[in-house]
């Protein structure tokens, strides 16, 4: 139930500036030691229900940017079905999993008042940039099983690319994509195990509590505020899951010397 409750919790505070969850969903399900093989497949289906929801709400208010969209998806749709379709080791896996979590909660942590509405002045950033930006973080998001959005937000941010409301839909979209290419990747990889069906409830939960934020924060509560208390809960999740990395280590050592 705690999971459950939880997953539900990640999927708010995600969902309210466009994100999936799928960091944060990774490391709870390593901390609750799922069989590795289900970890990813599990985060990705979250991953994909969440922000499904977003890209509906953000596209049908008309903030659908096509220049500032297409040429990462582009790049990174491949990239991120060949990183899913790679084998890597538990232990790499987390080690990745959790700088991957440090650096996006520090940089969403840094930029946090950036997810606001007011006025600015906006750049187009060239193509290449945009494909090439897209083609490192697809691929990033395949290996690790997650969408890469709040990797590529943050950048948007600081290159200036465009309005909050249209980045933030960028980086629905851009997860919904590569979450979909990575979860074909994971399932040609290992396919349907008994453990991630018996996990069946998560998905359903963290539909209730991404719709529930795109009901409620878009309306109520500014996005910076919400994006202050993603990064908090996305660097709290990240050290929980280092201390569990330096823990592992040592039951290592001692084994090894035993």
């Amino acid at each position: 139930m705690l999971l459950g409750a939880l997953f539900t919790v990640v999927a708010f505070f995600y969902a309210s500036v466009g994100f999936g969850g799928g960091s944060s969903y990774l490391a709870l399900l390593v901390l609750w030691d799922l069989p590795y093989v289900a970890i990813p497949i599990i985060a990705l289906v979250c991953n994909i229900i969440v922000v499904s929801g977003n890209s509906f709400h953000y596209v049908r208010a008309g903030y659908l940017n096509w220049r500032l969209l297409l040429p990462p998806i582009i790049t990174s749709v491949p990239l991120a079905y060949i990183g899913g379709k790679l084998e890597i080791e538990k232990e790499l896996f987390v080690v990745i999993l959790f700088a991957a979590l440090l650096i996006a909660g520090g940089r969403l942590l840094i930029n946090y008042h950036r997810y606001d509405d007011s006025l600015g002045s906006y750049k187009s950033i060239p193509i290449w940039i945009s494909g090439l930006v897209g083609a490192v973080l697809g691929f990033l998001a395949g290996i690790v099983g997650i969408g890469g959005g709040i990797f590529l937000a943050p950048i948007l941010y600081n290159l200036r690319a465009g309005p909050p409301k249209h980045i933030a839909t960028t980086a629905s979209l851009f997860i919904l994509v590569n979450s979909i290419a990575g979860l074909a990747g994971q399932l040609q990889k290992n396919g349907l195990t008994e453990n991630i069906i018996d996990y069946w409830y998560l998905p359903v939960l963290v539909f209730l509590g991404g719709q529930c934020s795109n009901l409620i924060t878009i309306k109520f509560i500014p996005s910076r505020i919400v994006a202050l208390l993603t990064a908090l809960l996305v660097i709290l999740v990240s050290v929980r899951l280092g201390w569990h990395i330096v823990i592992e280590s040592n039951l290592t050592v001692l084994s090894n010397r035993a």
